[in-house]
């Protein structure tokens, strides 16, 4: 509803200018009028339209049109070509094909060749074409007065972000056509939806090159609106929908796979949203280490599109988002992204919590355990950093299913007891391991918060053999942070080893059971 107002608004607007156009002309005109013909009576207003002062006129009005005519069209040419390579092909089908444009381009054609038909008919001896002149003075004028407004619709047309909206209008009312369709119908719909797909994320991908981050966000976004909006009416499609033809099979999106994949997915009724999914893939590979915020952005709305499928039973599409994640996770990692690895690992804890809190606890296992894997993935390629924040979303997913009593919640604590084995084993990073017993002591306070001491037990028997002089530091340094939020700006906004006060005043109970004391420091002064 707020694009309709919106757009009845701008057709408002539009048709104010026309008549203020018009009025201001015809005010002029009849002004000048009244001057040069004052106490004239025997001259008529008609007789404008009246012999040789109206065969000359005609005479050049064709010349007018065409004149006018082929600047509009020339200039329109540039621009749209201009945008066409700005953005992307695309452009031009959409501008030659939008009803407005063959309207006002059709009626500049009718008048030019009415001009002309009247001037002949005027050209003949003794005969002046009354009605063809009126007819054409009118049709002039209105193609004069279209003019401002017909520019409007042209750099309106061409702004990008409308241009993003109607490629994921297109691409959506063809799905819809397609999902009710048969045979050829749903094949030609499919193939739009299809091009509409593709050339949204080729409008994000020339918006990377030319370093145009807030178009480039929209193109994001509104793939990601898209698959949601498909989800809306995916289940009411009918079957052949889902089936992968040759043209489809043959795309490049899937033509490296194998036909067992294939045939899966075609199983499975999501090769669209296999095929947004890897729009995002390849932009996401694009914009590491060059605009973070894209990737941020990618992510945010994979989670959304895996919690919209998970609200409609959707299996497959919830865990193809997930493989995307982990696939995110692989390519940041190979690229060095810290900072975006930072991002992502907060966007995949968000939806295994969502998962928790929709009982779907293999959703949030899964994701755990790809926590631990990628966490100890990045300690081994020389990002520590990596580990100590999957450390920390473990940390956080562990409370939330304690809270919620998930069946999961022991499978969680051990895999998150198990995150730094393989690191201590193979690496000796210091800051990083301290990081993860840190948030394993954090994890500690809050069950012990919440009478569960067996649980806080539990992770004091992973740590007991830990070295006194790193668990002693480790509590200094828990006790030092009093500032929730973190002393730099970050997206999370948060200090990972804050404790509040009730949770700080359990360390003495948890740091009690090591043989050196609650008060380490104490104890070996």
């Amino acid at each position: 509803m707020k694009n309709v107002k919106r757009y009845e608004n701008r057709s408002l607007g539009w048709l104010i200018v026309l008549v203020v156009i018009t009025s201001v002309s015809m005010l002029a005109y009849v002004l000048a009028y009244m001057h040069d013909f004052a106490g004239d009576d025997s001259l008529d207003f008609w007789q404008l339209f009246y012999g040789s002062v109206s065969q000359g006129a005609l005479s050049n009005m064709p010349e007018v049109i065409a004149g006018v005519l082929g600047i509009t069209v020339t200039v329109v040419a540039i621009v749209v070509e201009l945008a066409s390579n700005r953005y992307t092909s695309r452009i031009t089908e959409l501008f030659v094909t939008a009803p407005t444009n063959l309207v006002v381009l059709g009626f500049f054609v009718v008048t030019a060749l009415l001009c002309i038909w009247v001037s002949l008919t005027g050209s003949s001896p003794g005969h002046v074409p009354h009605a063809g002149a009126v007819i054409t003075t009118v049709a002039i004028t209105i193609c004069m007065v279209a003019l401002m407004p017909y520019f409007g619709f042209v750099f309106n047309f061409l702004n990008p972000h409308n241009i993003i909206n109607r490629m994921a209008s297109s691409a959506l009312a063809a799905m819809a056509k397609g999902g009710r369709g048969e045979g050829a119908r749903s094949e030609r719909c499919k193939e739009r939806a299809v091009r509409g797909i593709e050339q949204l994320a080729d409008v994000a991908l020339n918006a990377i090159d030319n370093k145009d981050k807030v178009i480039c966000m929209h193109a994001v976004n509104t793939l990601g609106r898209l698959m949601r909006d498909y989800f809306s009416f995916k289940e009411s499609f009918c079957a052949g929908w889902f089936t992968m033809d040759s043209r489809i099979r043959e795309n490049p999106d899937f033509v490296s796979m194998q036909e067992e994949v294939l045939d899966d997915i075609e199983q499975g009724r999501y090769w669209l949203e296999m095929k947004i999914l890897r729009q995002y893939q390849m932009l996401y590979g694009e914009t590491l280490n060059r605009m973070r915020d894209i990737n941020y952005l990618i992510a945010i709305n994979t989670r959304k599109a895996a919690q919209e499928a998970m609200d409609r039973n959707d299996e497959h599409s919830a865990d193809l988002a997930v493989k995307f994640f982990n696939t995110y996770m692989r390519a940041t990692i190979n690229s060095k992204d810290v900072r975006t690895a930072y991002n992502v690992l907060n966007q995949y804890r968000l939806l295994a919590e969502d998962a928790l809190l929709r009982g779907r606890s293999e959703v949030a296992l899964d994701a755990a355990k790809r926590f631990q894997y990628y966490g100890q993935l990045g300690f081994s390629s020389g990002l520590a950093f990596v580990l100590e924040t999957a450390a920390y979303d473990l940390c956080t997913l562990n409370e939330l299913a304690f809270k919620l009593d998930a069946d999961c919640k022991d499978e969680l604590l051990a895999i998150f007891l198990d995150v730094d084995k393989e690191a201590e084993e193979g690496h000796d990073m210091e800051a990083s391991l301290r990081g993860v017993r840190k948030a394993q002591i954090k994890l500690a306070t809050y069950y012990l918060i919440h009478g569960a001491e067996d649980l806080a037990r539990s992770i004091y028997e992973d740590m007991r053999d830990e070295l006194p002089s790193r668990l002693i530091s480790i509590r200094e340094e828990l006790d030092g942070i009093t500032s929730e939020g973190f002393w730099e700006v970050s997206d999370r906004g948060v200090n990972f080893d804050y404790l509040d006060p009730e949770r700080r005043a359990t360390l003495d109970t948890f740091f009690g059971w090591f043989s050196f004391g609650a008060r380490p420091s104490d104890r070996l002064s």
